[in-house]
C-alpha cells in the first residue's frame, strides 16, 4: 500500500512541473505583464500606479503599487487561486481570473501580492507564489506572508495609503542571467524599461489623456510620469479625421457593435516639425503602425496590423484606424488570455474591407501629394524638440553667393534610430543606456 502511495506521489513530481512550464509560457513578454497588472489598478480605481524597477544582481525585483481600494484577505487569497471566479463589470479589464498569477510568474519565480484596505489602520494582507517551493513540495501552496515577512519594498507604498503592491522577485525571464550580475545585465534591464514606457503609453493612452470618463490616472515609472502616445496625432493641424463607421455584430446569440474611427496622418513634411514626425512614428516605426488600432474597454489591445485583410504598404502607412469593442464581444474577437492579439470577426470583414476603402484611397493620396509639396519650414538653426540642424558653410572668403542650405534636419529620435539600424547585438544595449543618460541630461 506503501510503495503503492509512493509510485502515484512520484508520478505527480513530473505533471506538477509540466504544469510550471505552461503557466510560464503563455504569450507575455515583460511590457505585456506589466500592462495585464496595471488593468488590475484600474479596475481597482486607482488614481496612480507606480512601476519600480530595482538592478540588484540575484536580488533584482520589480514592483506595481497603487492607491485603489484594495483587498480584504479573502479576496486576495481568492485573486491568487488560478482560474479565481469572480463577476466582471461591462467595462472590467479583466477576463480569465489569470492575469495576475500567469503574467507575473511568466516573468519571476517569486511573487508576492500585498493589500491594504483599511485607511485608518495600517493592516497589510500577503500572499506568496514560490515556484521553487513548488516543485520541491509538489504542492501548489499559497504562502501567508507575515509582518515580519515583509521587506520595505512591499510595506513603503502601503504605508499612507490603501492599496495593492505586487513584488516580482528572481527575475529569471526577465534578465536571461542565471546570476544577472555586472553591466551587461544592468543594460539589458535599463533598455527593457524604456520599452516599457513606450508599451504603457500607447496602450493605456485613453487613460492617461483623460478620455475615459471617471478613471483618469497617473503612471510612474521609476519615478517619472509616462505620458500619452496618441496614435492619431490628433493634435496636429493636417491630421485628417474621417466619419466614424458603426457596425453591429451578432456571435452565439450576444449582440453588440463595433466601432471603427478612422485617420489619415499628415505626411511627412507636413507636420507641425520633424521631432513630432519622429515622435509619431510609433514604437514599431511608420510603416508597421499602419492598420488597426484595436480596443476592449478602452484599453488597447493591438497596435498597428490589418488582421489579414491587406499587407502593409509604403503608401498606405499614413492609415491608422480606430476599432472598438464591448468586453461581452470577446469571444466573437477569439481573444487571448493576455489580451495582446484579436481576430476580427469573419462574418464582418467584407463590411470593414468596404468601411476602410475610403481611407485607404484618402491615405495613398496624402501620401503621393505630400511627396510632391514643400515642408513646412521652421526656424533655421532649430527646430522643436532639440532637433539637430548641421551648420552653415562658411561663405566669407567665397565669389559665389551661398544658397538656402537643403542639408537634412536630425531629430534626436532619428540618430538614435540610425545608430541601433547598424549597431551589431550586443552593442544595442549600450547605445540604448547612451542614449537615456544624455536624454536625460538634456530635460
Amino acid at each position: 500500500m506503501g510503495q503503492m502511495a509512493a509510485e502515484q506521489n512520484n508520478e505527480l513530481i513530473p505533471s506538477a512541473r509540466r504544469l510550471v512550464t505552461s503557466l510560464r509560457d503563455m504569450g507575455y513578454d515583460f511590457s505585456a505583464a506589466v500592462a495585464d497588472l496595471v488593468d488590475n489598478s484600474v479596475v481597482a480605481d486607482a488614481t496612480l500606479v507606480a512601476i519600480d524597477v530595482e538592478f540588484d544582481g540575484d536580488d533584482s525585483w520589480v514592483r506595481i503599487a497603487d492607491n485603489g481600494c484594495g483587498m480584504a484577505t479573502a479576496q486576495l487569497k481568492e485573486s491568487m487561486r488560478y482560474g479565481a471566479e469572480r463577476d466582471y463589470d461591462a467595462d472590467d479589464l479583466g477576463k480569465f481570473g489569470l492575469g495576475l498569477k500567469t503574467a507575473s510568474l511568466s516573468q519571476c519565480q517569486r511573487l508576492s501580492v500585498a493589500s491594504r484596505t483599511n485607511p485608518k489602520r495600517a493592516e497589510i494582507t500577503a500572499f506568496c507564489w514560490d515556484l521553487a517551493h513548488i516543485q520541491k513540495t509538489n504542492r501548489w501552496e499559497l504562502i501567508p506572508l507575515d509582518r515580519q515577512g515583509l521587506g520595505p519594498a512591499i510595506r513603503e507604498p502601503l504605508k499612507d495609503t490603501c492599496g495593492t503592491v505586487v513584488l516580482w522577485q528572481k527575475l529569471d525571464r526577465i534578465l536571461g542571467f542565471k546570476h544577472p550580475y555586472g553591466e551587461a545585465a544592468r543594460k539589458c534591464l535599463s533598455a527593457m524599461c524604456r520599452e516599457l514606457e513606450e508599451h504603457l503609453a500607447m496602450v493605456f493612452h485613453r487613460f492617461l489623456g483623460g478620455e475615459v470618463s471617471g478613471k483618469r490616472f497617473k503612471i510612474l515609472l521609476n519615478g517619472n510620469e509616462v505620458k500619452p502616445w496618441d496614435p492619431y496625432a490628433r493634435n496636429e493641424p493636417k491630421t485628417n479625421s474621417l466619419t466614424t463607421v458603426k457596425l453591429p455584430v451578432e456571435h452565439n446569440g450576444v449582440k453588440g457593435e463595433i466601432v471603427l474611427a478612422p485617420f489619415v496622418l499628415p505626411h511627412e513634411k507636413q507636420f507641425s516639425s520633424p521631432d513630432a514626425h519622429t515622435r509619431m512614428s510609433g514604437p514599431r516605426r511608420w510603416n508597421h503602425q499602419q492598420g488597426f488600432y484595436i480596443y476592449r474597454a478602452n484599453r488597447m489591445i493591438q497596435s498597428g496590423g490589418w488582421c489579414n485583410l491587406r499587407t502593409l504598404d509604403e503608401h498606405t502607412k499614413l492609415a491608422r484606424v480606430a476599432l472598438r469593442f464591448s468586453p461581452k464581444l470577446d469571444d466573437a474577437f477569439k481573444i487571448n488570455v493576455s489580451k495582446m492579439r484579436v481576430q476580427l470577426p469573419p462574418q464582418l470583414h467584407d463590411q470593414i474591407e468596404r468601411a476602410l476603402g475610403p481611407v485607404i484611397k484618402i491615405a495613398q493620396e496624402t501620401y503621393r501629394k505630400g511627396a510632391k509639396q514643400p515642408a513646412i519650414t521652421h526656424q533655421a538653426g532649430t527646430t522643436s524638440g532639440g532637433d539637430v540642424a548641421a551648420p552653415p558653410a562658411d561663405n566669407a572668403n567665397s565669389s559665389t553667393p551661398s544658397r538656402p542650405s537643403t542639408a537634412k534636419l536630425w531629430t534626436f529620435e532619428e540618430i538614435e534610430e540610425r545608430i541601433q539600424e547598424v549597431a551589431r547585438s550586443d552593442e544595442k544595449p549600450v547605445i540604448a543606456r547612451v542614449f537615456e543618460r544624455l536624454r536625460g541630461r538634456l530635460k
